[in-house]
């Protein structure tokens, strides 16, 4: 026999639902803070739903926090759906989430499209979570990808990608030193500064990128020679 829902629990439902909903970001923080303190599969929708169309950076921290509390066989499956959402936030806060939960079931569902989507908010949670993601042994091939992304976009967008091109570790040499030779200084100089990055973590992205400015420029003017 299913068991009925009690009025109660329905009441509780719909207050907290409202809560998600409130035109005050205090209120909606505390409403996802209460589910993610007591699970509830039932708000499994609703928080990916939110995720979309949330305003607030902390309060959508939060949603995240309270998926990463329900069981991830229920959760993964929902936000890989969101990856095909036309809407920009919740293909990146999906992202970002599938990131935090870690489980490598979601790894062919971070394709290509969304590693080079047109949305750099979208793209970087990609790389983010593709790093956390792969399999042992593929690497090389999401190296190759990320490289392709060399010179986008203005600062936070190239830390992203050098972060995440880091993460990976020795694998991406090869693909760096192959980007340092391409037309376009952008991609020389954010490939050149990764490389400054892999091999001195504290050297900081600013310093890489100057470095990075000035080897770029004394290499063109030594093939202009």
């Amino acid at each position: 026999m299913v068991p009925m829902t009690m009025p109660e629990d329905d009441t509780n439902m719909s207050r907290v639902h409202q809560g998600l909903e409130d035109a005050s970001s205090s209120v909606r923080l505390q409403a996802v803070l209460a589910i993610g303190t007591a699970p509830d599969s039932r708000f499994i929708d609703k928080l990916i739903e939110r995720c979309g169309v949330e305003p607030d950076f902390y309060v959508r921290d939060m949603l995240t926090w309270a998926l990463t509390r329900h069981s991830s066989s229920m959760t993964v499956p929902k936000l890989v759906g969101e990856l095909r959402s036309e809407r920009a936030q919740a293909r990146s806060q999906a992202l970002h989430t599938l990131s935090k939960i870690g489980d490598r079931q979601a790894w062919s569902a971070i394709t290509r499209a969304l590693l080079t989507d047109g949305d750099d908010e979208v793209a970087r949670s990609a790389w983010r979570a593709a790093v956390v993601l792969v399999p042992e042994g593929e690497e090389s091939e999401l190296a190759g990808v990320l490289t392709t992304q060399l010179g986008r976009g203005e600062r936070e967008t190239q830390l992203s990608l050098s972060r995440a091109l880091v993460a990976l570790g020795e694998v991406i040499v090869p693909t760096l030193h192959a980007a340092v030779t391409n037309r376009d200084p952008r991609v020389r100089q954010h490939a050149i500064a990764t490389e400054r990055l892999l091999r001195n973590p504290d050297a900081g992205f600013e310093f890489a990128i100057e470095e990075a400015k000035r080897v770029s420029v004394l290499g063109a003017a030594g093939q202009e020679g």
